[in-house]
């Protein structure tokens, strides 16, 4: 019976690990700094947002004490009224779209998560030190192989198991939306 190479098989499972982690480290931290972009262009674009539909207030206050004072025909009121709706439908239509900055939080989050999973199970690579004895090392590595397989599994189950498959909006009042 042939030695098998215990000694290189665990450090091909160390060297496996540990360039598996750094990569999803690399990956976790892009993610993470995705999300903090995110975040500070919805602020910038949310605060623009407000201080333009402040303006479109003032000025239809203004336009209103105008029509009140009559220095406007029906037909002007009549076109400001439609603008007014017109203005309004693109208002809510901006809230809804900016629910994407909750769902896509969400989606990155879950997907830092299982990258946090992912190292986990990447660790189990390296983990076992245990010694072999020569004459035993053929079962001890079955057994290895098949503890590892199963490390794996459960974790790779719980894993999937924790994570939520749809992403959902929370945070605006505009009614709740499930994707995927």
């Amino acid at each position: 019976m042939k030695t098998l190479p215990i000694e290189e098989l665990r450090e091909l499972l160390a060297a496996v690990s540990r360039h598996g982690d750094w990569h999803l480290l690399e990956i976790e931290t892009d993610l993470q700094q995705t999300a903090f972009l995110l975040n500070e262009a919805i602020e910038k674009l949310s605060a623009s947002f407000m201080t333009v539909y402040a303006q479109l207030l003032e000025q239809q206050s203004a336009l209103k004490l105008l029509a009140d004072a009559g220095k406007l025909q029906p037909e002007e009121m009549q076109q400001l009224q439609v603008f007014q709706d017109n203005i309004g439908q693109e208002v809510n239509k901006v809230v809804t779209g900016m629910q994407f900055q909750d769902m896509t939080n969400q989606l990155l989050q879950r997907t830092i998560n299982r990258v946090n999973g992912l190292k986990e199970l990447l660790h189990e690579l390296s983990s076992h030190q245990f010694p072999m004895a020569a004459e035993d090392e053929h079962e001890e590595i079955r057994n290895f192989i098949m503890q590892l397989n199963q490390n794996f599994d459960q974790g790779s189950q719980h894993l999937t198991g924790n994570l939520r498959k749809s992403v959902n909006q929370q945070d605006l009042a505009t009614g709740d939306i499930d994707l995927f």
